[in-house]
């Protein structure tokens, strides 16, 4: 069974980091890609940022460029979304995904809290 579990949420001040994890289980191989997406009060989900399994492909919104990195580590089937100059506008639920064999998995989302 696949599972994500996020971590590294909190509150943080304006211009401050955070990095958040998304720990996979039940893949056996390490083709899978990630994507990050977050959901802000009021507000649809959106897309942040992916990494795919091998090719090196990255992804990031418009919104976070150059301020958010993606990477994984297949040793320990963690990926990471190190986020830096924090904006109040990152304040969201942030959550990871997984497609696999035409099911897209989900983690319960982490929550980010920026002050201004």
């Amino acid at each position: 069974e696949v599972q994500l579990v996020e971590s590294g949420g909190g509150l943080v001040q304006a211009g401050g980091s955070l990095r958040l994890s998304c720990a996979a289980s039940g893949f056996t191989k390490d083709d899978y890609a990630i994507g990050w997406f977050r959901q802000a009060p009021g507000k649809e989900r959106e897309g942040v940022s992916c990494i795919s399994s091998r090719d090196g492909f990255l992804y990031y919104a418009d919104s976070v460029k150059g301020r958010f990195t993606i990477s994984r580590d297949n040793a320990k089937k963690t990926v990471y979304l190190q986020m830096n100059s924090l904006k109040p506008e990152d304040t969201a639920v942030y959550y990871c995904n997984a497609p696999r064999s035409g099911l897209t998995y989900w983690g319960q989302g982490t929550q980010v809290t920026v002050s201004s």
